[in-house]
């Protein structure tokens, strides 16, 4: 069974990213933890005198946080019901980032799934920041990005940008090669680069990723830069229609290199398709 957290602050946001995350793993056996975090702004706590007071207004936060949470889980039950899906609820105090760092050891987190960006809740947590912080910190699991215009229906395409300078082990295409063979979509291999002659080293890659790919439905393309690694890929999936971008930890850190941009961010926050970072190949 996989084990899937999705963090929530509530926002129109966050539930396309609940909605997206049911449908995209709905062939999939899997428990979702949907995960909040609360805080009081300081201004409120130095506005009270007595550790007592404050400890009331945690109370009141948590009994609001549990009563959506609960509330999210009843509609997603009512509206997505699976019988392969399982709901469990967790909320705490305290930064969304860390939180979210302690609950995928915890609960062995695979995959978490998370809007791009969303609007100051109730409780004055801001999810769009925090995608950005668990994009850049978290190296041991699946990250999924979903915006906030993004209507997920199906998997149909998906794109894979490479330069193919590193070897792709079986474990690190996996989360998406089971996507993928589930649906019965197409993966499109994206060559982005300024010099598409392959070295003996990239061209080893390049067949080691047929390997990976050949029970599947998939194809090798390769466009030229002329702007930005990161508007190359956006363009490239717009034109493909493509439900999916899938980037590797240690691609983007070496496009992010080579370019001087930050490209997961950029792909992440000015796409209208959904981002899958991979685990880092370390681990």
């Amino acid at each position: 069974m996989k084990n899937i957290l999705l963090p929530t602050d509530f926002s129109e946001n966050a539930w396309n990213a609940l909605f997206t995350a049911v449908k995209l793993y709905r062939n999939f056996q899997c428990c979702f933890y949907l995960f909040h975090t609360y805080q009081p702004k300081d201004a409120n706590l130095r506005g009270f005198k007595s550790s007592k007071r404050a400890g009331a207004v945690y109370e009141a936060m948590e009994e609001v946080a549990n009563t959506e949470l609960a509330k999210t889980v009843a509609y997603l039950k009512e509206n997505h019901s699976n019988p392969n899906h399982l709901f469990e609820t967790v909320s705490c105090t305290g930064d969304l980032a860390e939180g979210i760092k302690k609950m995928v050891s915890k609960y062995d987190i695979e995959t978490i799934v998370m809007g791009t960006k969303g609007t100051s809740g109730p409780n004055g947590i801001f999810i769009g920041t925090n995608t950005v912080k668990v994009l850049k910190s978290i190296k041991n699991c699946v990250v999924i990005a979903v915006p906030l215009e993004f209507d997920f229906k199906s998997l149909c395409s998906v794109v894979l940008p490479t330069e193919y300078t590193h070897f792709f082990p079986k474990h690190v295409l996996l989360p998406i090669l089971e996507l993928v063979a589930s649906e019965k979509c197409e993966i499109k291999v994206f060559h982005v680069a300024q010099e598409f002659q392959l070295g003996e080293h990239q061209q080893a890659n390049k067949a080691i990723l047929k390997k990976r790919l050949e029970k599947l439905n998939y194809s090798f393309y390769k466009v030229n830069i002329t702007t930005s690694v990161a508007k190359a890929i956006r363009e490239f999936s717009e034109e493909q229609k493509a439900d999916l971008i899938v980037l590797t930890n240690y691609s983007h850190t070496f496009l992010e290199k080579m370019t001087q941009e930050p490209v997961v961010t950029k792909v992440a926050f000015k796409t209208n398709i959904p981002l899958m970072v991979l685990p880092d190949f370390e681990g």
